[in-house]
């Protein structure tokens, strides 16, 4: 009998313990998305403004 009781615990204790498990990791994605988002957004900013640049100096080479 203590050992059902035993495996029933730890079995429980299992469950709430891979629960954590997930729900961190899970947490540590969300935001290692959110500062690739905002590095993807700085670059596409940073690019932009460079062929702004480039483009001023170089006019005849867009045909201006």
């Amino acid at each position: 009998m203590f050992a059902v009781v035993t495996a029933v615990i730890l079995y429980c204790f299992g469950f709430v313990f891979l629960y954590g498990v997930i729900r961190l990791a899970v947490r540590h994605g969300m935001e290692d998305l959110e500062v690739r988002r905002a590095q993807a957004l700085r670059a596409e900013e940073l690019a932009a403004n460079r062929d702004r640049t480039f483009l001023k100096e170089n006019a005849f080479l867009a045909g201006s």
